[in-house]
């Protein structure tokens, strides 16, 4: 039988934890954890980190296994999950990937080019910018240097903006053109399974995993990583806008109303990130029998 790997995507909340642990019982295999912001071990409740339980049903690779002071990227994901592979497949035949990074999903599958270290006085003259001009200078430039990653990175992540910035001016190309057009070559097959919901029901459910994660402490978690506000692993949906509450720059209330509007917007562009991926089958995650069928057909 051919190596497979099964790549289990979709938006933040739609049920993918379930289904992936579901899956990996049926076909006896291990879950490679492609969610990025999962990645940071002080990051337990905001991320929505797999219950102990469920850790403990099924082996999970690449969850809380760095810190939120250390460097990662798709890149070093990439190179980190190909190199465990053949581990993982000399076990079993199957291997799931579950998660919600779209660039870190498309690392694995296609492969990224190499990113040249950036000019140091490119990164001081952005920062500068951003000093003097805000988030709103950063992206008018990124979207006249690279509108296609203008139209998918998180315009609101000013870390980000400056890093593809960067990146367009040191290389002279586009920073989007260093993610692979043309899918790289793998030594095992890939069956891509995209979960949906309506929106409606999506939304819901994402309101009320918000609710869950300040009813389980999400806010003393936030006022424990405070001191690391600055990094960039902090600057994410659940920990951000606590930190403009701890500031006294919005009421907590806005800042949980911020959350899970945020979240839901972040959804969105989950959402658009795969939609022109015609290699991806979707299913509702209630669909698990057909899910199971489906993969079991391909190989």
């Amino acid at each position: 039988m051919k190596n497979i790997l099964i790549v289990l995507l979709g938006p933040t909340g739609v049920g993918k934890t379930d289904i992936s642990i579901n899956l990996a019982g049926r076909f006896n295999c291990e879950i490679i954890s492609a969610d990025s912001r999962q990645f940071f071990r002080e990051m337990k409740i905001g991320t929505a980190v797999p219950t102990d339980n469920q850790l403990n049903t099924i082996n999970h690779h690449f969850i809380r296994f760095k810190s939120v002071e250390d460097y990662y990227s798709s890149s070093l994901f990439e190179r980190d999950v190909i190199n465990l592979l053949p581990t993982l497949f000399s076990k079993n035949n199957f291997v799931l990937m579950s998660g919600g990074s779209g660039m870190y999903i498309d690392a694995v599958c296609r492969g990224i080019d190499d990113i040249p270290d950036v000019d140091p006085e490119v990164r001081d003259r952005y920062i500068r910018r951003y000093e003097e001009d805000g988030i709103e200078g950063l992206r008018a430039a990124l979207k006249i240097l690279d509108p296609e990653h203008y139209s998918k990175v998180d315009l609101k992540n000013h870390k980000r903006i400056m890093r593809a910035l960067e990146i367009c001016e040191t290389s002279g190309r586009p920073y989007s053109s260093f993610l692979k057009k043309n899918k790289r070559e793998r030594e095992f097959g890939i069956i891509k399974i995209g979960l949906e919901r309506t929106r409606e029901d999506l939304y819901n459910r994402i309101n009320m995993r918000v609710d869950a994660m300040i009813d389980t402490g999400l806010e003393d978690e936030a006022r424990n990583l405070y001191k690391y506000k600055n990094l960039n692993a902090m600057n994410c949906v659940g920990y951000r806008e606590f930190f403009d509450y701890f500031d006294s720059i919005i009421t907590r209330d806005k800042a949980i109303e911020l959350i899970k509007r945020n979240s839901r917007r972040y959804a969105k562009r989950q959402i658009t990130w795969w939609g022109k991926d015609p290699d991806i089958k979707w299913f509702h995650p209630d669909q698990i029998l057909e899910i199971i069928e489906y993969v079991s057909s391909i190989n």
